[in-house]
């Protein structure tokens, strides 16, 4: 560990994490940087875009935010460990909805999504367009992705 580091321990994805950081890293360097896990994307490192959204303690942050060290005894869970049993009826929904144009936002959106349904298992259009207002898509998805988390809580929502 390097000299003014801290140690961070927390569970990722379901796995017990360690990790030594400085007090100024933020979740999201943390994430993609000491533990490879590359799915959230850095973008305007602003909170205002959401391509960084992971799920803390159950609730979506903009990992771009939150400094790693407030993450230290969290659960933490990036778009990796979203389908890490296979794909999940969400993610099979943005697929099949035609949701993913160019993919930058898409693991946001995905996480954002997830968590979305946890708490609004049958949401309305327009819940689903309040509840990821904080995730922009720069290709203009919207409608499609909006299709797609409806089609996912009508099977049944994001474990569907």
């Amino acid at each position: 560990m390097s000299p003014g580091e801290r140690t961070v321990v927390l569970t990722v994805n379901g796995e017990p994490r360690t990790v030594s950081v400085s007090p100024s890293t933020t979740l999201l360097e943390m994430v993609r940087t000491r533990l490879e896990l590359t799915g959230s994307k850095e973008c305007c490192s602003e909170g205002e875009c959401g391509a960084c959204t992971v799920i803390l303690d159950g609730k979506p942050v903009n990992s771009c935010l939150v400094l790693a060290l407030e993450a230290d005894g969290s659960s933490v869970t990036t778009i990796e460990g979203v389908g890490s049993g296979g794909m999940t009826g969400l993610q099979q929904s943005f697929l099949e909805a035609g949701a993913v144009q160019c993919g930058f936002c898409i693991p946001g959106m995905v996480v954002a999504a997830t968590a979305f349904l946890e708490r609004v298992p049958r949401p309305t259009a327009g819940e689903v367009r309040e509840g990821l207002s904080g995730n922009l898509c720069r290709c203009g998805g919207y409608a499609r992705i909006c299709e797609a988390v409806l089609q996912a809580a009508g099977a049944g929502g994001a474990d569907a």
